[in-house]
C-alpha cells in the first residue's frame, strides 16, 4: 500500500478488521517490521488523538518517529504554484517535500480544508503534492476532504459493539459555532457505505455531502425519524459542502442558536434501539451532544478514540509490508 486516503486503499474490509483484532490482542507482534524505518508525521493543523495514536502505532511497529509542526517552528510553507512569494511564506512545498522525504520512509499528512475554494479543497491539493513529489508512501492523518484513520477506527468500534449482523448506523449533523470541514463525515459515510450496515444520514437541507462519499446512503431530513431503531448514532457538525448550494461552500447556513433541536440528547436517543453514541472528539458538550448522553453507559467515545491506535497500526503495517 503506497497511499492511504480512501476505503478502497485498504482492500477487503473483513480482512482489515480481522487484522485489527489480531493487533489489538497483541500490539507488538510486528515490532520488528519497522526496525530502522522512520515515519515523518507532518501537521499543518492541531491534533491530539491523531498525533498520539499515530506515534504510538509507529512505535508498536518498531519505527522511529519524527513529528513536524509546520506552524510551530518550521518555515511557513507556500502550497500554490505560480505565486510570487513576497509574503510571509519563506519556503515552497515543492522544495520542502523532497527534503522531508530524504529523512524518512513513510509520510503522514494532516492538512485541513481552507473552506474558501471548494475545487482546491476537493482536489486534495496538499496531500497529492506529497504523493507526487516525495517518492515515499503517504497516508492521510486528515486532509481537506477525508479522515480515513478515524473512519477505520469507527468501523472497528462498531464491529466490536454490534449486537446484530447488520446494524442500523445513523450519521447526524449537529450544531457548532464555527464552520468545520466535511472530512470526518465524508470518510464515515464512505466507510459505512462499504461496510455491511444499514446506513442513514440526517441533516438540515443544504448540508448534503458530496455523492463521492455519500453514495447511495439514505438521506433523512427529519432527525427523529432517522434515529428510530438506530443501533449506532454518530454525531458530527460540518459546514455547507457546496453540493446543492455551491455559493455557500464552507459556510454555516443557520445560526447555531436556531438549530439547538439538532443537539443529540436523551430525547433523540430514546427512539433508538438502545443505540450507542459515537463522536470523533474533540466535542463541544451541550452543542453537539448533551452531558447525559456523552457520559451515559452507551457512549463509545473513549473506546472509539482508543481504536485510533489500532487503525493506525494496521495502516502503517500494510505500508511497511509494501516497502
Amino acid at each position: 500500500m503506497k497511499s492511504f486516503l480512501n476505503v478502497s486503499d485498504l482492500g477487503r474490509l473483513d480482512v482489515a478488521l480481522a487484522e485489527a483484532m489480531e493487533i489489538k490482542r497483541e500490539r507488538f507482534k510486528y515490532v520488528d517490521l519497522g526496525r530502522n524505518r522512520t515515519a515523518l508525521l507532518v501537521f499543518f493543523n492541531n491534533s491530539l488523538r491523531t498525533r498520539l495514536s499515530t506515534q504510538k502505532a509507529a512505535l508498536n511497529l518498531g519505527m522511529n518517529v519524527i513529528v513536524l509542526d509546520v506552524n510551530a517552528g518550521a518555515w511557513k510553507l507556500e502550497t500554490e504554484r505560480g505565486v510570487i512569494m513576497d509574503g510571509d511564506k519563506s519556503e515552497h512545498l515543492l522544495e520542502a517535500i523532497p527534503v522531508m522525504a530524504s529523512y524518512c520512509d513513510v509520510i503522514g499528512i494532516r492538512s485541513f480544508a481552507g473552506l474558501k475554494d471548494r475545487e482546491y479543497d476537493y482536489a486534495e491539493t496538499v496531500y497529492n503534492q506529497f504523493v507526487k513529489y516525495s517518492g515515499k508512501p503517504v497516508f492521510a492523518m486528515e486532509t481537506a476532504t477525508v479522515h480515513p484513520l478515524q473512519a477505520f477506527a469507527d468501523l472497528i468500534t462498531i464491529e466490536e459493539h454490534k449486537t446484530k449482523v447488520r446494524p442500523k448506523v445513523v450519521l447526524t449533523w449537529a450544531p457548532h459555532p464555527k464552520a468545520l470541514p466535511q472530512a470526518v463525515p465524508n470518510s464515515f459515510a464512505e466507510w459505512m457505505n462499504a461496510a455491511d450496515v444499514d446506513f442513514v444520514i440526517t441533516h438540515p437541507k443544504g448540508y448534503e455531502l458530496d455523492a463521492v462519499f455519500a453514495g447511495d446512503a439514505r438521506v433523512e431530513y427529519d432527525q427523529m425519524k432517522a434515529f428510530e431503531g438506530a443501533d449506532f448514532v454518530y454525531a458530527k457538525n460540518w459546514s455547507c459542502p457546496g453540493v446543492t448550494l455551491p455559493e455557500r461552500y464552507g459556510e454555516i447556513l443557520e445560526d447555531y442558536h436556531k438549530m439547538a433541536d439538532w443537539t443529540v440528547s436523551e430525547r433523540q436517543m430514546r427512539v433508538t434501539d438502545n443505540g450507542k453514541f459515537m463522536h470523533c472528539l474533540p466535542v463541544r458538550r451541550n452543542m453537539i451532544v448533551t452531558d447525559e448522553v456523552i457520559e451515559g453507559a452507551n457512549s463509545l467515545v473513549i473506546p472509539e478514540a482508543a481504536n485510533r491506535e489500532i487503525s493506525a497500526t494496521v495502516v502503517l503495517k500494510r505500508i511497511l509490508e509494501s516497502l
